[in-house]
């Protein structure tokens, strides 16, 4: 059920022979990622549970699940990345029947993350499924 930009993360981490190659993708990925401008860092964005500073800030259209997302880390940043390849673009009623955890485990993140990072990740991912659901909910 993963994007297709996802299935290129996956594909790319699959040719990445060790977890410190890996862990650079996963930086880059964040580098490549537009910032998110001041004004939308602010509390109503902010994802409770993480260790770093993480904004998520959603933008609903057409039915479709689409957000932004920025953090103080540069690796956490490019968790949010990965998150964004899996989540965005997906329509409203899909984003809960994602298994996040099982798409993450295809690219060896959980084992390789300290318990706080993991933590976070679990955090950004609530908070994607609760901006979805309120949307849905209307």
């Amino acid at each position: 059920m993963a994007t297709a930009a996802f299935e290129d993360i996956a594909e790319t981490f699959a040719f990445l022979d060790d977890w410190e190659d890996r862990y650079r993708h996963v930086i880059d990925l964040g580098k490549a990622m537009e910032p998110l401008s001041p004004e939308w860092q602010v509390p109503a964005f902010k994802v409770s549970g993480c260790a770093s500073q993480v904004w998520l800030v959603p933008a609903i259209a057409g039915g479709r699940f689409h957000f932004r997302g920025d953090s103080d880390a540069m690796i956490v940043r490019g968790l949010v990345a990965v998150l964004h390849a899996l989540y965005d673009g997906l329509p409203l009623a899909e984003v809960a029947g994602v298994d996040a955890q099982a798409e993450l485990a295809r690219l060896g993140l959980e084992e390789n993350l300290s318990a706080q990072r993991s933590n976070g990740l679990r955090s950004m991912i609530g908070r994607i499924r609760d901006l979805a659901a309120a949307a849905l909910a209307g």
